[in-house]
């Protein structure tokens, strides 16, 4: 029974973690959408008076202003003094609102959008145990040691660095984006870093093989 709602507990808080930040995020649209809708609805009924048409021609409207708000901006922020305005008001009253790092985090990975400064994914040992830890890889030195980020779930983008020899990290072949999404999710979809790590063991050298992932 125990097992039971352990399995229903963890389920339903997975579930959550996908669904909470898609939800969010269209409610957010939802709210844009409305309120241009509202804005601009005189002016469609002036032009269109009674047609049939008043609705659909004001939804169109709504969806093309929101194309060219989203197009201005971006074209804003790109200059040199909105790119200035928009990190002075994200650092100092956007970044203080609970919850936006990690919306503006999913937002940028389920776009594609977010420039990673990691150049693989590993999994590593840093408590010179089998416990491992996902980790992405920041830079390679000459001794054959690894400097790694370990991200905090699901806000990736605070976390720990360390610097590892090199026995301690066994790269995986899964892209960043995939596990920055994992992390997000709080470890969800991690049997892929699993499995990669498994089906390389067998080509791995002597003595820098990785370690069994039975406790993981």
């Amino acid at each position: 029974m125990k097992k039971l709602r352990e399995f229903i507990k963890s389920t339903l808080i997975g579930g959550l973690l996908v669904v909470l930040p898609l939800a969010i995020f269209a409610f957010v649209l939802v709210w844009v959408f409305n309120l241009i809708h509202r804005a601009i609805s005189p002016l469609t009924q002036c032009a269109l008076g009674g047609t049939t048409f008043q609705v659909i021609a004001a939804d169109v409207l709504v969806v093309l202003l929101l194309i060219c708000a989203c197009f201005l901006i971006g074209a804003v922020v790109r200059t040199r003094l909105g790119k200035w305005i928009y990190t002075l008001i994200e650092a100092n009253l956007l970044r203080r609102t609970p919850g936006y790092s990690l919306i503006k985090e999913t937002v940028s990975q389920f776009l594609g959008n977010k420039q990673s400064p990691f150049s693989s994914v590993a999994l590593a040992r840093i408590f010179g145990n089998d416990t491992l830890v996902s980790v992405f890889v920041t830079d390679t030195h000459e001794d054959g040691s690894y400097t790694v980020f370990m991200p905090t779930g699901p806000n990736p983008t605070s976390g720990n660095i360390y610097h590892l020899p090199g026995e301690n990290v066994f790269p995986v072949d899964v892209s960043v984006e995939d596990a920055m999404r994992s992390i997000i999710s709080c470890g969800a979809g991690s049997s892929t870093l699993i499995r990669k790590l498994n089906e390389a063991a067998p080509a791995s050298p002597k003595g820098d093989e990785p370690p069994s992932t039975g406790n993981v």
